[in-house]
């Protein structure tokens, strides 16, 4: 399939390139916050030996999600994509997503479960608030699942301009 072979010798060609690298680094530590700091849980020392919490709601957008955004967004910058599709369940992959693409200048659609975004209402209007244009899913159970399908249903047929971020383990082997 042409997307995943053009994804992949992307990666390839930018895993070893100093200045992506250099790039990418200087964003996540100087946009998303990096490194995140560790903090000494002192009160769990009743219960674990030296518990040490990583503190990645400390990053832009308050999750773990912005640091592969950043990376899938640089990656799709490189390739010449302007329009960014993502799933979303809960809705911090949305927000991480529309944050990249509002900070790149990209389009961004997210595809999010009819059932979620009342849930996410929140999530949903920081996405929009970014730029981004929320597509509800009302298929099946209205859910990430079916948010998902979409998504790969856009992704699959417009491959030429527009590249997918993937927020779970599921695609491509290999993102930035």
């Amino acid at each position: 399939m042409y997307a995943l072979s053009e994804l992949e010798s992307a990666f390839h060609a930018l895993a070893g390139d100093h200045e992506f690298q250099k790039e990418l680094n200087g964003i996540l530590k100087d946009y998303v916050g990096r490194e995140s700091p560790l903090y000494f849980a002192e009160r769990l020392t009743e219960h674990y030996k030296r518990p040490n919490v990583k503190r990645e709601d400390l990053n832009h957008t308050g999750a773990h999600k912005i640091n592969n955004a950043i990376a899938q967004a640089l990656l799709a910058k490189r390739l010449g994509k302007k329009r960014i599709i993502a799933e979303t369940g809960a809705g911090q992959h949305g927000v991480a997503t529309a944050t990249v693409c509002a900070r790149f200048g990209l389009q961004c659609i997210i595809y999010m479960g009819a059932q979620d975004m009342e849930r996410q209402a929140l999530n949903v209007f920081r996405m929009r608030l970014l730029g981004a244009e929320v597509r509800p899913v009302h298929s099946g159970t209205a859910t990430l699942k079916d948010a998902t399908s979409e998504a790969i249903r856009d992704w699959v047929t417009n491959v030429e301009t527009l590249i997918i971020f993937w927020a779970r383990l599921l695609g491509h082997i290999h993102t930035p």
